[in-house]
């Protein structure tokens, strides 16, 4: 199991969390599977930016990116050098933290 630290949203998870993940799922699978609803529009099928997550640290871990996710990314709301899409990171060994961006470009936040 790796840790992996929510730094806190004020709509997604007020306080923060730790949560435990099973390496090898996706970063949005975990952070679904501990109750943080972070957006997914496009059901984790690298169609959109809605789960994107900033790693404060262990961004080395997240593996190679993808044109077609650097593509996506260009598109998200406070893009930074360690931005990634959730559903496209596989979570590793070594610990991360993450942060939620404030926004998204959905104007309305979808229901899954």
């Amino acid at each position: 199991m790796t840790t992996i630290k929510v730094l806190p949203h004020p709509e997604m998870c007020p306080n923060g969390a730790e949560i435990n993940a099973e390496q090898g799922v996706s970063l949005c699978t975990a952070l679904l599977n501990s109750h943080i609803e972070i957006e997914h529009a496009c059901d984790q099928s690298l169609a959109c930016t809605t789960c994107h997550v900033i790693v404060r640290d262990g961004f080395a871990s997240t593996g190679e990116m993808s044109e077609d996710e650097e593509d996506l990314l260009d598109r998200a709301w406070g893009l930074t050098s360690v931005s990634r899409l959730s559903c496209q990171v596989k979570v590793a060994d070594i610990p991360l933290t993450i942060e939620l961006p404030r926004y998204t470009i959905n104007h309305a936040r979808e229901n899954h």
